[in-house]
């Protein structure tokens, strides 16, 4: 009896997912699910040192045992979500790039309090969710030009990589230079040298988890050598959700200010664009793409990663949007959205392992090479811009240059849309540009004058 309930359950789930019809197996799926997890789980790790009181933020960041816990849940809710919904093998967490203007540019620099900046995120993930459901997200994604996606993408990137270097002591600032290179006869500074060259080697040899090993492996020559401290264990119960459920509905009337309306126009396009690259991205890999190049579903898939925004607000994290490392379970197999539930469920175990990742994340030496890492990935970008038409390469280079020099992603993506429109027009091709992107030169020129501080 037992035997036929397991094989009817089995053959419901092949029916639901379509395993058989994609030519998967359930084997396969559960496997490529380990595999996109062991690719992305660095999440765990590095989300709560960008996003957590013990790193750069001191005091105003969010209770770190309360960030990681958040941070697991909002990626099984995510993931489930795209999973069991959308049926997609993409996984989704707390967004790199985002987390960090969340960060250092609304938390650090406007000093806009961590539970507001959580509100402002809960509602791009409301406009978002509308916009994934209505016709208007096709209208927006025509009116924004790929070369603008493309440098705001790789300007995150490096934005994201000058951060890593920063907390790795490989760049300081100077007096004389504003910035200048560490010291690297620091004990520090080497071991995120080290870490950063395995986990780049690892890479390179096409490792599913490069990032992961790179992780674990610096935070154990870290504790060899005294630099990192040992763990207190390895397990413990979940909890701090207390300190942040909840908070970005409570303070969302704080939202809805001149300054906030930046902060929430910048999660959006970046989240927006990012989600969708990475959905046809992930998609076109696995083969699931239609014969005209459109994503099936794609209003589930787009509503599902927005889903997930407005949980991880609630539950009190940055932007949870789909990660670009779901195509290494894609290569391993995974072509259904039971490779996502099994993600989801690699989550969950890690959830119970704190006392493990508290130590990693605490230690920016240990994280730092990911964050490089990260934005070597995202830099990528910057060889499809079509640096050949000063047109598209002035406002590209603008957006990728301002965006690190200012240690904002919000100055970088304004600055762009402001030059944009006027090569266009100067270069006399001012009817290709879409009237969405007069809108959007006019809003941040009155967030440069009047609003920006």
């Amino acid at each position: 009896m037992a035997t036929d309930a397991l094989a009817r359950t089995r053959a419901r789930l092949d029916a639901y997912f379509g395993v058989s019809s994609h030519g998967s197996t359930m084997r396969r799926e559960v496997m490529a699910g380990m595999v996109t997890f062991l690719a992305m789980s660095y999440v765990l790790a590095v989300n709560p040192s960008v996003l957590g009181d013990q790193g750069d933020l001191g005091d105003k960041g969010i209770p770190m045992q309360a960030v990681f816990t958040a941070t697991a849940v909002a990626a099984i809710f995510g993931t489930l979500v795209m999973g069991l919904w959308a049926r997609y093998p993409i996984a989704l967490a707390p967004g790199m790039g985002l987390n960090a203007f969340f960060a250092f540019t609304v938390v650090k620099q406007m000093g806009i309090p961590w539970q507001t900046a959580l509100s402002g995120t809960l509602l791009s993930g409301i406009i978002f969710l509308v916009l994934a459901v209505t016709r208007i997200r096709e209208r927006i994604l025509n009116a924004i030009p790929l070369q603008m996606k493309l440098a705001v993408g790789a300007g995150i990137g490096i934005f994201v990589a000058f951060l890593g270097l920063k907390n790795a002591g490989i760049i300081v600032a100077s007096k004389d230079t504003f910035v200048t290179h560490g010291d690297f006869t620091k004990g520090a500074t080497l071991l995120a040298l080290f870490g950063l060259l395995v986990t780049v080697v690892f890479l390179v040899r096409g490792w599913h988890g490069a990032v992961l090993y790179g992780v674990v492996l610096t935070a154990v020559v870290g504790m060899v050598f005294g630099l990192v401290e040992l763990p207190e264990g390895v397990f413990a119960m979940p909890h701090g959700l207390d300190q942040t459920f909840g908070q970005a509905v409570i303070n969302l009337p704080h939202a809805f200010t001149g300054q906030m309306f930046v902060v929430v126009l910048t999660m959006l396009f970046v989240d927006f664009f990012d989600a969708s690259g990475t959905l046809i991205g992930v998609a076109n890999q696995a083969g699931l793409l239609a014969k005209d190049g459109t994503l099936p579903r794609a209003s589930k898939a787009l509503a599902a990663d927005s889903i997930g925004t407005m949980a991880g607000a609630v539950i009190g994290t940055s932007t949870t949007t789909a990660y670009v490392e779901s195509t290494a379970g894609v290569s391993a197999g995974g072509r259904t959205g039971l490779t996502a539930v099994a993600t989801a469920w690699w989550f969950a175990v890690a959830m119970f392992c704190f006392p493990l990742f508290s130590v990693i994340a605490g230690a920016k030496s240990v994280t730092a090479p990911a964050l490089i890492v990260v934005g070597v990935l995202m830099a990528r970008a910057l060889g499809e811009i079509d640096w050949g038409k000063l047109e598209y390469s002035v406002p590209a280079f603008i957006t990728v240059v301002v965006t690190p020099l200012t240690f904002s992603i919000a100055y970088g993506l304004a600055m762009g849309m402001v030059f944009y429109p006027v090569v266009m027009v100067a270069r006399g091709r001012f009817r290709e540009v879409h009237p969405t992107m007069w809108i959007l030169m006019v809003v941040f020129l009155g967030y440069f004058f009047f609003l920006a501080e």
